[in-house]
């Protein structure tokens, strides 16, 4: 499962502004794609390094660059000094324990946010931290490892059937913040089915092992509070901010993602309570069931009470004890013995004890 919090200690005595990579290296090379676009025409290219200007950037159209793996810092600087960022943002970018925010930079808008998945085992979800910068005619978005979450992004600007090919970079730096969004629900539907089917194996048969499970399940609830909560702040403040960066139609559509955030909080606040909800049943149910192992314990014990007292009042050693001269007094003991078992039972059952 993916840390909580990642160890700060190497950025220990640096200047502000200095990018130093925070985190798991996810990647082991760093891929750049390079996208060109407007209404008629589409330019893509794969490349090995940060080129000069003049390349990156396109007299028309909007202008995406995808980078995977932010642990060059090198880079970043290079890249950063293309589109003119400052070293803050630089040193965020390549710090991946940082919470959602945005900051409008006047020129352009830093926007950090979680993207959750599945992680290497099937019941671990693993946060993965995406930047995005976007101006005027360019969006940069950076993401820890592959695969990404924005190949349907890429296919709707191949396609040309969408409207995004006519709109700017505002319109493409919110296709890319719905496409994350979106996949938080995805995630949350096969959280949910984790839940139902814990909750039946629960109703029908406790055992420790589900203890660990909820645990578990604790543990991924703190991870996507933590990961979405924020992120209503970050497109509340981008719907509020008016920047000349985004235009109005576009904020329509950043309401639109604000409503989606909207739902995935409260979905996690309900699944939260589930969570809890769970925990007491499952306390409950070993509670029940001690409860059941002691009663049956305790009737047990109290048939035994008077049997015993019986068995050790004619063991006793005395030499006048009329009974033990009968012939039938053997046979009487046994029967008064399975009499006040029988009638025991008998009385429990009317008061249904058992």
């Amino acid at each position: 499962m993916s840390r909580l919090v990642q160890k700060r200690s190497r950025k220990t005595g640096l200047p502000p502004g200095t990018a130093v990579h925070i985190g798991e290296k996810k990647s082991e090379r760093t891929h750049i794609r390079l996208l060109h676009y407007d209404a008629s025409q589409v330019a893509e290219k794969e490349l090995e390094d940060i080129e000069d200007g003049a390349v990156l950037r396109s007299a028309t159209g909007v202008t995406w660059v995808h980078v995977t793996g932010v642990h060059d810092v090198g880079l970043l600087d290079r890249l950063g000094r293309n589109f003119g960022l400052h070293p803050l943002v630089l040193e965020d970018i390549s710090n991946t324990d940082q919470r959602p925010k945005f900051e409008d930079y006047g020129d352009y808008i830093y926007i950090v946010l979680k993207m959750l998945h599945d992680g290497s085992s099937s019941r671990d979800i693993a946060a993965e931290q995406v930047s995005i910068v976007f101006g005027r005619d360019f969006v940069l978005s950076f993401e820890e490892a592959e695969p990404t979450v924005f190949d349907s992004v890429r296919e709707r600007i191949r396609a040309g059937r969408a409207r995004i090919r006519e709109q700017g970079a505002d319109y493409l730096a919110y296709s890319l913040l719905d496409a994350v969004v979106d996949n938080y629900f995805s995630l949350l539907e096969q959280f949910g089915e984790r839940m139902e089917q814990l909750q039946s194996e629960l109703l029908a048969s406790p055992t420790p092992r589900m203890q660990q499970s909820l645990h578990h399940l604790r543990s991924e609830m703190v991870l996507l509070r933590k990961s979405v909560w924020p992120l209503r702040e970050v497109l509340s403040g981008l719907e509020r901010g008016r920047s000349s960066l985004i235009k109005g139609d576009t904020l329509v559509y950043l309401r639109d993602v604000y409503d989606h955030t909207v739902h995935v909080i409260d979905t996690i606040e309900t699944f939260r309570d589930m969570v809890a909800g769970l925990m007491d049943i499952y306390l409950m149910s070993l509670s029940n069931r001690m409860n059941e192992i002691m009663k049956v314990l305790t009737i047990i014990a109290t048939i035994f009470m008077p049997l015993s007292f019986i068995a050790s009042l004619y063991g006793m050693n005395f030499r006048h004890m009329p009974e033990l001269d009968w012939p039938w007094g053997y046979p009487l003991v046994l029967v008064l013995m399975l009499g006040v078992a029988g009638g025991l039972l008998l009385f429990f059952r009317r008061k249904k004890w058992i």
